[in-house]
C-alpha cells in the first residue's frame, strides 16, 4: 500500500448558512481541531457561490453575472471584484482563528470540468462545447489556484493544505449528460483521457500536497480520478451501490483516502455516531479489508455542503461527523 496521506479523521465539505465570515471559521476551526477548512458562505450572494468563487480566482479570465449564470468577459468588473473581496474576508477569518494551527487544512475550488459545465462563453455556450476554451481555462484555474494556495500558505504557514477540488458535474460531462443553453440537446461526452489529463494537470499545482475530489452525485469515477493522481476522493456515501465496490477496494488498497459523506446535509434526524459509519464498517467487512486500516484510510464528512441547512443543524451535523470519525476509530469491528 502506498502512502495514504495524513489528514485528519473528519472534516467539513465548504459550505455553510449565514453570511457571517469570523463565526464560519469559528465553527470550522473550533469543531474541527485536526482538520479544519475554510468555510465557503453562498448566502452572501453572487461571487461567494461556488462558480462564482472559483472564476474570480482565474488568472487573465474574467466572468460576470448574467441572467443565465456566470458568463467569461473582457475585464474584471464588480461580479469579480467582489468575489476577491469576500475570499479576502474569508481568509482574514481563517487567519485569525488559525494562528498556531500545525497540520492539516483544507481549502476548496471549483474543478475544471464543473468550472467547464457551468461557465458560459460570451455566446451563452458553455466553455465545455470549444475544446481549447476548456483547455484555457483548465490553465487559468491552474495559475490562480497556484496563487491562492501560496497566499493561504502564507497566512496559515503551520498548515499542511489539502485542496478539494469540487467536481458534482464530472459524471455529466463524461457522460455526455450537460444540457445546451437552449436545453434542447447536450454536449458531446469529453473523452476520459482528456478529463484523467485536465485533473493531472490542475492536481499538480499542490507540488505534492494532497488533491482531494469531491462529488455529491452518482457513479463517481473512482479508478479515473486515482489515475489522475488524487490523494482521496469526497462522496456521498449513501449513493454507493454495489458496481462501487471494487473501484473502492483498489483505491483504498492503492493509498486512496476515502472522504465519506455520512452525515446528512439538510436538516434531518442524527443517529448515534456508531450508527453514522454502520455503512462504511460494512463495505469494509464486504471488501474484506482489514479493520484496522479504518481510521487511517477514512475521512468523515457531511454528504455535501451545509449551505441549506439551518446554522444549528450546521453546527451539529459538523460535530458529529467528529464524533462518529471517533466512533469509527475506538470501534473498527
Amino acid at each position: 500500500m502506498n502512502d495514504n496521506p495524513r489528514l485528519g479523521p473528519a472534516t467539513g465539505i465548504g459550505s455553510l448558512p449565514g453570511t457571517d465570515a469570523r463565526e464560519a471559521a469559528k465553527t470550522s476551526t473550533g469543531t474541527f481541531e485536526d482538520f479544519p477548512f475554510l468555510p465557503e458562505l453562498p448566502a452572501r450572494g453572487p461571487g461567494a457561490d461556488m462558480i462564482g468563487r472559483t472564476a474570480g480566482m482565474l488568472v487573465e479570465l474574467y466572468a460576470r453575472v448574467e441572467p443565465s449564470g456566470w458568463r467569461l468577459g473582457d475585464r474584471p468588473g464588480r461580479d469579480t471584484k467582489r468575489a476577491r473581496a469576500w475570499l479576502r474576508e474569508d481568509l482574514d477569518a481563517l487567519e485569525e482563528f488559525t494562528q498556531g494551527h500545525q497540520g492539516p487544512l483544507k481549502v476548496q475550488a471549483v474543478g475544471p470540468w464543473t468550472l467547464a459545465a457551468a461557465l458560459e462563453l460570451r455566446n451563452g455556450e458553455a466553455v465545455l462545447s470549444d475544446a481549447g476554451a476548456s483547455r484555457d481555462l483548465a490553465a487559468s484555474l491552474a495559475e490562480g489556484l497556484r496563487l491562492h494556495l501560496a497566499e493561504v500558505r502564507r497566512r496559515v504557514p503551520g498548515a499542511r493544505i489539502a485542496l478539494q477540488l469540487d467536481e458534482p458535474s464530472l459524471t455529466a460531462v463524461l457522460r455526455g449528460r450537460v444540457r445546451s443553453a437552449s436545453g434542447y440537446r447536450t454536449h458531446q461526452a469529453i473523452d476520459r483521457q482528456v478529463v484523467e489529463a485536465a485533473l493531472r494537470d490542475v492536481a499538480r499545482v499542490q507540488g505534492g500536497d494532497p488533491v482531494v475530489v469531491h462529488s455529491c452525485a452518482p457513479d463517481v469515477p473512482f479508478a479515473l480520478l486515482r489515475r489522475a493522481g488524487v490523494a482521496g476522493v469526497s462522496f456521498d456515501f449513501s449513493l454507493l451501490t454495489e458496481r462501487d465496490d471494487d473501484a473502492i477496494g483498489e483505491a483504498v488498497e492503492g493509498g486512496t483516502r476515502l472522504f465519506a459523506g455520512v452525515v446528512p446535509g439538510t436538516d434531518a434526524a442524527l443517529s448515534d455516531p456508531a450508527g453514522s459509519v454502520m455503512g462504511v464498517r460494512t463495505l469494509w467487512r464486504r471488501l474484506g479489508l482489514h479493520p484496522g486500516l479504518l481510521a487511517e484510510a477514512v475521512t468523515v464528512t457531511p454528504t455535501c455542503g451545509l449551505a441549506g441547512a439551518s446554522p444549528e443543524y450546521a453546527r451539529r451535523a459538523l460535530a458529529h461527523c467528529v464524533r462518529a470519525a471517533r466512533s469509527l476509530a475506538d470501534n473498527p469491528e
